[in-house]
């Protein structure tokens, strides 16, 4: 769930229930992440959410989604440490190591944890780190443990900052933005 952006705090719990109620008919779900808007680089505008309006409205959406068995910390919009102070608020995951970003950095985040880094938060909260596959079925103890990986401080990127080479499968795809309509010019 995206949230900041023109919602009430009314319609983040309607969404919510929403949520709780589908899974309780569907049980479809294997987790809950919420994102806060990140407004840098946007259309919209506006404001960034607190990190204490995202612990919020974490701990709001475990209590409300207790049919969830997993809500995942989202460090990629908030950071490292608000990402550890997460797992006392109700998240039960930090996510994954992520090797190129591409959503929210356009947006204006630009967070990167390699896995001893995410393994270092997850154990000075005091937590147990191991890794999961996307069923959350547990795969065993953090990789760098076993074997040498080299650490990765940076995400990789699609296309560079400034790049204006749209590639020939998206050129005929209509623009969501003001600014990708600018750039896009469909002939006829």
């Amino acid at each position: 769930m995206m949230y900041g952006t023109v919602e009430t705090d009314e319609e983040r719990l309607e969404h919510l229930l929403k949520l709780r109620q589908l899974q309780d008919e569907t049980g479809g779900f294997t987790a809950f992440i919420t994102w806060s808007y990140q407004p840098s680089h946007t259309e919209l505008g506006g404001a960034e959410a607190t990190g204490i309006d995202y612990l919020r409205t974490l701990a709001l959406s475990r209590i409300v989604l207790d049919n969830f068995d997993n809500l995942q910390a989202s460090w990629v919009t908030q950071g490292g440490k608000v990402g550890q102070l997460s797992l006392a608020y109700g998240a039960n995951d930090m996510g994954s190591v992520m090797i190129e970003e591409n959503v929210v950095r356009a947006a204006g985040a630009s967070y990167c944890m390699d896995e001893a880094e995410i393994v270092r938060n997850v154990e000075d909260a005091g937590f147990i780190a191991k890794r999961r596959n996307m069923h959350y079925e547990v795969l065993g103890d953090p990789v760098f443990r076993a074997i040498d990986v080299p650490r990765m401080i940076e995400l990789a990127t699609a296309r560079e900052d400034g790049a204006g080479h749209i590639p020939a499968e998206l050129s005929q795809y209509e623009a969501r933005s003001r600014a990708g309509k600018q750039l896009r010019v469909i002939p006829n």
